[in-house]
């Protein structure tokens, strides 16, 4: 597996995936990179760099773990694409990668060429996701059969008094199916520290980003899952406003992982924009 070398010195690593114009591709979690796998199949229309960010998988634990933090990450992709020798960079982030990715784009608006979100996490933005905007939400998979177990669940994480998130793994997927079901149980993270600190205190500006990516150029892609409780469809839209130049796709029937509820439909998105 390639690696580079970070500003601090720790070893990070990323895979290569497919052929075509390379796309750089930064995992939420921050977990192992394998769960973004090819991407439903976006390999056969571009070569995916995937990243493992720093303490995950493959790349090295730094020396300070205060450098988890979101923000301190930023210069991790920079040298990256300084290693990949490429003046510009086609970004791609998902859930919590997301923020990372759009503080670079706010930071080096010229080293990128596209920029897509895909269920983005808001925090680097400021946008807030009440619990009532959830609920309401996971109440659309009223006729699901594990709904009943997992929306009781859900209410007790809402309202303080539970913590079950596993029994809510269901509300994540567009269907509950065992390919579902092996991806949750592979996608946990690794490193439950790089997990924590990477909304550590003044991982975030979002004032300062926001008004970064109001004069952004860049061309942007959000997409995310009609039924996703991480990234609703309603904060993906606002954040889309964000955005000068900025498209907004709300898939069908899918939920957090859009590329494993209908590939096909994802694929024909993302590829479309970052053709």
């Amino acid at each position: 597996m390639p690696t580079f070398t970070a500003p601090d010195g720790t070893q990070l690593a990323y895979r290569v995936i497919g052929d075509g114009p390379p796309v750089v591709c930064v995992p939420g979690g921050p977990a192992d990179s394998t769960y973004l796998g090819d991407l439903g199949g976006l390999s056969a229309h571009r070569k995916l760099i995937v990243l493992d960010l720093r303490g995950t998988g493959r790349s090295a634990v730094p020396a300070d773990t205060s450098s988890y933090r979101c923000d301190r990450q930023v210069d991790d992709i920079e040298a990256l694409r300084e290693h990949l020798g490429l003046p510009r960079i086609d970004l791609l982030g998902h859930s919590g990668g997301a923020n990372l990715v759009t503080q670079y784009v706010a930071q080096y608006p010229k080293r990128v060429s596209k920029l897509a979100l895909i269920g983005p996490g808001t925090r680097a933005v400021g946008i807030e996701i009440t619990g009532a905007t959830r609920l309401e939400l996971a109440r659309l998979r009223t006729n699901e059969p594990w709904f009943p177990e997992a929306f009781g669940a859900f209410e007790a994480i809402a309202a303080g008094t539970g913590g079950d998130w596993d029994a809510i793994a269901p509300f994540f997927y567009g269907r509950w199916d065992a390919a579902a079901r092996q991806h949750h149980a592979d996608s946990r993270p690794d490193n439950e520290e790089a997990a924590r600190l990477f909304g550590a205190e003044g991982a975030f500006s979002p004032e300062v980003t926001r008004e970064a990516l109001a004069a952004c150029e860049v061309p942007v892609l959000l997409l995310g899952g009609e039924f996703d409780l991480n990234s609703p469809p309603r904060s993906t839209a606002e954040f889309a406003e964000l955005f000068p130049d900025a498209a907004l796709v709300i898939q069908p029937g899918a939920g957090h992982y859009p590329w494993l509820d209908d590939a096909d439909r994802f694929v024909a998105s993302t590829a479309a924009f970052l053709d």
